[in-house]
């Protein structure tokens, strides 16, 4: 099947939208059907119509003469600006979209996890002189013998964790936080993929979309137990969702400036299942087979892994302002974000009795 790319916008006059990527233009789908305002309401209307997600806004595009330019789209950050992109996949109501992960899934990825945790497990073994293994590289090794099972078979589960909701979701252009409590942010180049549970509660792979999972490596690096807070945070996806894309192999490049200038470049990373010790079944069936996770009408936005993070090798935290892009071969559009740190809040939060 040809890959589509679709984004979701907003005007200032006309409200939510979908859009087919067309070169340098944005075809605007919603002008033809006014009821698909998000690409959950595509997908639906295609099974109403008995076809496919792609085929429908394809057939849409071709009768739509609206066009707007995508640069322009890509460049605005306020609807004072004009049309705005928005995260390629999310729900109207933010509390029915499930952001989640898996971690140690890339080929690369053992290598910044053990920069973070190795010297929590001193001492050295006298007979080899090494450290032991963490945990981390355990479940690594888990994932390289059983990571990739036969048809029918449920192979060995990778690391899994939760982000939040919606609420943390955000979009091309949009802020990544640094909450008060933390001193540090973490670019995780990534790629997503978007889900949606059709009516019966079945999981259905709306397509791919360019992320940055955004997570705290300053707190997880004080002891690997607190992975599951460092995830809480804000994240990116988009700008595209790119429907019947290859998986196979997925080039990505990560950079970071400062006042204009370069501060980071990762310089090329691998994504997909020839670069994954996690083959994309499997991941899917560790994250679906529990029954919450299949609650008619969800919205799943599950980021992948990713194979390098700066984290481990820099000298410099991130600061106010700082620029993140997250580019890629043939699959989409650039993803950037701004990183936005909160001001100091040094007083506990206070709960008050009921």
């Amino acid at each position: 099947m040809r890959s589509l790319s679709v984004v979701q916008f907003e005007t200032p006059q006309h409200g939510r939208r979908v859009g087919v990527v067309s070169g340098p233009d944005i075809i605007d789908v919603t002008a033809v059907e006014s009821q698909v305002q998000r690409v959950s309401d595509a997908y639906r209307l295609a099974v109403s119509r008995g076809t496919t997600l792609a085929n429908l806004l394809t057939g849409l595009a071709e009768r739509s003469t609206t066009r707007l330019p995508y640069a322009e789209l890509l460049k605005n950050r306020n609807l004072s600006d004009g049309p705005v992109l928005r995260p390629p996949v999310d729900h109207v109501d933010p509390y029915h979209v499930l952001i989640t992960g898996t971690g140690l899934t890339h080929l690369g990825s053992m290598k910044s996890r053990d920069q973070m945790h190795v010297a929590a497990c001193a001492p050295k073994t006298p007979a080899a002189n090494e450290p032991p293994k963490t945990d981390s590289r355990k479940m690594f090794e888990w994932g390289l013998e059983g990571g990739r099972p036969l048809p029918a078979t449920r192979g060995v589960a990778p690391e899994w964790f939760y982000k939040g909701n919606g609420t943390i979701l955000r979009g091309p252009g949009d802020p990544l936080d640094i909450p008060d409590f933390t001193s540090d942010g973490g670019e995780e180049p990534e790629i997503v993929g978007c889900y949606l549970n059709d009516d019966q509660g079945r999981p259905v792979r709306l397509g791919f979309a360019v992320g940055n999972e955004w997570s705290d490596h300053a707190t997880e690096k004080l002891n690997y137990l607190y992975l599951a807070p460092s995830k809480l945070r804000t994240c990116a996806v988009g700008p595209e969702l790119c429907i019947g894309h290859d998986f196979q192999e997925i080039e990505l490049r990560c950079t970071v400036s400062r006042g204009g200038q370069p501060l980071y470049d990762s310089g090329t990373l691998w994504s997909g299942e020839q670069h994954m010790c996690h083959s994309l079944s499997n991941m899917e069936d560790h994250h679906f087979k529990y029954p919450q996770h299949r609650i008619p009408g969800d919205i799943h936005l599950h980021y992948f892994g990713t194979s390098k993070l700066s984290y481990g090798t820099r000298d410099w935290q991130y600061a106010d302002g700082d620029e993140i892009q997250v580019v890629t071969t043939g699959f989409s559009a650039p993803l950037t974000n701004i990183v936005r740190k909160s001001a100091e809040s040094p007083d506990p939060y206070s709960v008050t009795p009921a």
